[in-house]
């Protein structure tokens, strides 16, 4: 690589980038893991990520990484934090830029540059390399937030769902129980879903109508300052 003719003489951190992925399995959410096959922490779970390479952004390098090492090409990420703890890494100073990435489950493959990929569910994590424990608690915490201004269901659900697959989500995603009759009527009058002419069984003596977002009206409503309270 060419020299630069104006750079700084002193130590410089590697950077790296990690992607905390959500997914939905209908009744949990859930997170991938990475089963690392090189030290540190060799045969520990960590979150798919790795070093930046000298040509390229941080979201170039987050989703070159996702597609190595789960198979899952241009996928939706969102930045939310920066890890920069001078010990958080034990092979020298790394500041990592963390991503989250809200995916069907069905579209991650597996990649060839890990061990073994592997979804877990949010109680069932095991302790995790670096400090992914605490990637994992800040992007849950980020995710919270965010399902008040945007329609997390976009990524995590079918592009028909029933009222109860929706409702089940979002209790996964803040971990509380909703009224079935509250949760509809709140829906139905924010005006972000379509209900379809489709049903399916729920059970076999009843039947629900499929919906589907209506982004048109999501960002109608995002411009306006949209803020979804339970």
């Amino acid at each position: 690589m060419e020299e630069l003719k104006y750079h700084y003489k002193y130590p410089h951190p590697s950077v790296t980038t990690d992607c905390v992925i959500f997914g939905f399995d209908g009744k949990q959410l859930k997170v991938l893991l990475i089963e690392r096959g090189i030290e540190p922490y060799k045969g520990r779970w960590a979150f798919p990520g790795g070093f930046l390479k000298m040509d390229e952004s941080a979201e170039e390098g987050a989703l070159r990484e996702l597609q190595e090492e789960t198979g899952l090409k241009g996928a939706y990420i969102k930045q939310f934090h920066t890890f920069s703890d001078p010990k958080r890494d034990p092979r020298e100073r790394v500041i990592t830029i963390a991503y989250y990435a809200l995916v069907r489950m069905q579209a991650v493959a597996g990649g060839d540059d890990a061990a073994s990929a592997q979804w877990f569910a949010l109680d069932s994590v095991p302790a995790l390399a670096f400090d992914h424990d605490r990637i994992l608690r800040t992007a849950l915490n980020e995710l919270r937030r965010q399902i008040h201004f945007e329609p997390i269901g976009f990524e995590l659900l079918p592009a028909k769902f029933t009222i109860k697959e929706l409702q089940l989500l979002y209790e996964a995603v803040l971990d509380v129980k909703f009224d079935r009759r509250n949760f509809y009527n709140k829906m139905k009058h924010l005006g972000i879903l379509t209900q379809l002419d489709e049903t399916v069984h729920n059970s076999p003596q009843k039947k629900a109508f499929l919906f589907k977002f209506n982004k048109e009206k999501y960002e109608e409503m995002k411009q306006k300052g949209f803020r979804l309270e339970f």
